[in-house]
């Protein structure tokens, strides 16, 4: 549990025990949990000014971006990139605020890189107020996530020009692991966009029209990653079909080399079997060119059914 002050003394870390008995007198009071911690959540359920509602969100441990308003209160849930990416199961770690006039409570049950950040800035003693520290964290949130999303494109533009040239299997591997990336940072910028959207037009007095405008930058971000990564998941899936029209293609003609020369060799073997029997009365058993004659004649008829077959534009088109 870390808390941190902003008053007429400047921002301040304080013990955790301090920050909370200090009175809300129009500064900051900010108290950041771990949601992981047993304490926390103890802490938590004993605060009679937070709604029942509102204190389950904020531990619930699946959820989605959201903005709900409890008077002059609001649960935001909001997304962003984690510290420990190989650990989490989702793409994007999940962090939950309970904001009133004064006092921003923080839940996390994962690191996102944007607490750190947003600790920074507050030591500078630009946030002031709720509204600045909801504002800069969706700021934080937007600008490290843009550059991944921006990076999935650029990654489905590599894709699209080695499709005709790069190997069919290691491209649908690549292809299919942007689209998985794609779908999981969709599921949660979407409705994030609604979420800050309707924040951004909530009537709360700790919101001045600076807070509205962050937010609204934030989630015109968020609205413009959506439309990336649904057209990333739809050049994905085109690909895709490129991919699988050429691997059919590829066996049609690997299928169609093999059907002729199975064609070509299927007269020559028929002759074969037939002289090979071991029968008296074959033509020509004891004449000194007869192998040689048979052999000519293999040749002979293999050129033929090939020529054939060139004529018919099987296996020659110009």
């Amino acid at each position: 549990m870390r808390a941190f002050v902003y008053d007429e003394n400047g921002a301040r870390a304080l013990s955790f025990e301090d920050a909370t008995r200090l009175p809300r007198n129009g500064g900051l009071i900010w108290l950041h949990f771990d949601g992981r911690d047993a304490n926390a959540a103890t802490w938590l359920r004993a605060q009679p000014d937070i709604p029942p509602v509102a204190r389950e969100a904020l531990l619930a441990h699946e959820t989605r971006p959201r903005a709900d308003l409890f008077g002059e209160g609001a649960v935001i849930n909001l997304r962003g990139l984690g510290t420990t990416p190989d650990d989490d199961p989702d793409a994007l770690v999940s962090t939950r605020f309970w904001a009133d006039k004064g006092r921003v409570i923080s839940f996390s049950f994962r690191t996102a890189i944007a607490i750190e950040e947003l600790i920074a800035r507050f030591h500078t003693g630009d946030l002031r107020d709720p509204g600045d520290l909801i504002s800069a964290f969706t700021q934080i949130t937007s600008a490290r996530l843009d550059p991944h999303v921006a990076t999935l494109g650029d990654a489905m533009d590599d894709c699209e020009v080695i499709v005709d040239t790069g190997s069919i299997l290691a491209t649908r591997h690549k292809v299919t692991d942007i689209r998985s990336q794609a779908i999981s940072y969709r599921r949660f910028i979407a409705p994030q966009r609604q979420a800050l959207e309707r924040l951004a037009g909530a009537d709360l007095t700790w919101l001045d029209e600076d807070d509205r405008i962050h937010l609204r930058e934030a989630a015109d971000r968020a609205a413009r990653m959506t439309e990336e990564l649904e057209a990333i998941r739809e050049r994905a899936a085109l690909i895709h079909e490129e991919l699988t029209d050429r691997r059919a293609e590829l066996i049609d003609t690997r299928s169609l080399i093999l059907a002729i020369a199975a064609l070509i060799f299927l007269p020559v073997t028929f002759i074969t079997g037939l002289l090979g029997m071991n029968v008296a009365g074959i033509p020509f058993a004891n004449e000194p060119w007869a192998f040689w004659g048979v052999v000519g004649f293999c040749v002979l008829i293999a050129v033929a059914v090939l020529a054939w077959f060139v004529k018919a534009r099987w296996i020659w088109r110009r």
